[in-house]
């Protein structure tokens, strides 16, 4: 199964980067999932919380302010002014 590479960045740092199986984030005009296969996407994204399922099975969950997101061919690119990590560790 193919699996999704994933950055999340904020304005002043690499928040994650790595592999991840899923990954969910506020859009503009909804909740998004991603998950592997997704059709090319951008969406522009609202406050909110993006959570990151990384291959292990842990959740990273992080607030952010306004930004981006961007899929494509099992990428995924979000950009945020800013993003505050809720518990976990960053890597």
């Amino acid at each position: 199964m193919a699996n999704l590479e994933v950055e999340l960045v904020a304005a002043d740092r690499t928040v994650w980067s790595g592999d991840a199986t899923q990954v969910s984030a506020p859009a503009a005009d909804g909740d998004v999932g991603i998950l592997a296969g997704h059709a090319p996407l951008l969406a522009v994204l609202r406050p909110g919380t993006v959570r990151v399922r990384g291959l292990d099975g842990s959740v990273l969950e992080a607030r952010v302010d306004a930004g981006f997101l961007s899929v494509d061919s099992n990428q995924v690119t979000v950009v945020v002014d800013s993003a505050e990590v809720l518990g976990g560790a960053t890597r």
